[in-house]
Formats: C-alpha cells, sequence, structure tokens
C-alpha cells in the first residue's frame, strides 16, 4: 500500500510539473508572438509629395526600407534607409504625435503622408516597441491614416487569404482537390 501511496504522489507531481512547464513555455512563446515583427518596406513618393507603402515584407533581419522618389531630373531614384534612420524618423515622429501636431493623428488628408508619418504609421510596433505601437492604433484617427498610408501588396493578399481561407475548396494532404481528376496508365509491355 505503501508503494502504491509513494507511485500516487510521484506521478502526479510529474503530472503537475508537466502542466506547470507547458504553462510557462506557453507564455514565453506568446510573449514572443507579440513582439513587432521586423519589416522590410518599399515606400514610394507621390506625385503630391507624400508617401505610401507599396510593399511590406515581414523579415528576420532588421527593419530597412527602400525610398523611391522622383529627382529634380523627373527620374525615379532609390535609396535604402536603415533601421537606425528609419527609427530617428518615427522618433521624431511620435513626439509630434505627444504634441499633437503630427499628420497621423489629424483626421482627413489625402492619399499618403509625410516619410517619417508614413514610417510611424506602418513600423511603429517593431521600430519603437508594441506598447507605443499599441497605444498609437487606439487612436480612430491614427488607425485610419496608416490604413491609407499602407498600399503593400503583402497586407492585400493578407486579408485576401484570409478571405479565401473561409470559401476555399477542400484539399487533401497532398494539396489536391476534390474535384480533381485522375487518369490511369498501365505500365508495362
Amino acid at each position: 500500500m505503501k508503494h502504491i501511496k509513494t507511485l500516487a504522489t510521484g506521478i502526479m507531481l510529474g503530472s503537475m510539473s508537466v502542466m506547470v512547464s507547458s504553462t510557462f513555455s506557453g507564455c514565453s512563446s506568446n510573449q514572443e508572438q507579440q513582439q513587432a515583427q521586423n519589416k522590410f518596406l518599399v515606400i514610394e513618393q507621390l506625385s503630391n509629395g507624400k508617401y505610401v507603402v507599396v510593399e511590406e515584407i515581414p523579415t528576420n533581419g532588421p527593419s530597412r526600407a527602400i525610398i523611391r522618389e522622383k529627382g529634380p531630373d523627373g527620374k525615379v531614384h532609390e535609396r535604402v534607409m536603415t533601421e537606425e534612420e528609419m527609427r530617428r524618423l518615427a522618433e521624431q515622429e511620435y513626439q509630434k504625435v505627444q504634441e499633437g501636431t503630427s499628420e497621423t493623428i489629424q483626421s482627413g488628408g489625402g492619399e499618403g503622408m509625410g516619410l517619417a508619418g508614413t514610417i510611424l504609421a506602418v513600423a511603429a510596433g517593431s521600430l519603437l516597441g508594441n506598447m507605443i505601437g499599441n497605444a498609437l492604433m487606439n487612436n480612430a484617427n491614427f488607425r485610419q491614416r496608416a490604413s491609407t498610408v499602407n498600399r503593400s501588396a503583402y497586407s492585400r493578399s493578407a486579408s485576401r487569404s484570409s478571405m479565401n481561407k473561409r470559401s476555399s475548396t477542400r484539399r487533401s494532404y497532398f494539396g489536391s482537390s476534390r474535384r480533381s481528376s485522375y487518369s490511369t496508365r498501365s505500365f508495362g509491355g
């Protein structure tokens, strides 16, 4: 009887430790998922002088951007902006948000924003941290302005794919759909 009690206690302690361990590992993975994803952006200058994001791709490396602007000669010139340059612009624009002078929190406005506002609208979380990104997204004007500046193919395809998931045909493990037709082949002589 004593051995059964000891065995039962051991099993119970083992089960509890597995449960606690999995709970803690689940918490850390949720925290990792909540951290903002670094981004590779392609930002294009519009004819009105404002900027929009035309490509947005998550990256494991540092955030960076390619800025496409028309030069005085009328040709489009591209330059690379590093994460540090992006962070500096985002911090400057966030300071304007706190002062209430940033175009990112103003209602209305046409398409696009200034370069700093565009970067802040699209990458605030990854450049300045989730707390600032979440605080900005709680502002209705900021959310609306952020959505007008982001014309990226990534965002469009992500929203399309979530809609398509609801209406897609059933697929087998190997990717074929139920509507597939099969052909038979005979091998040999």
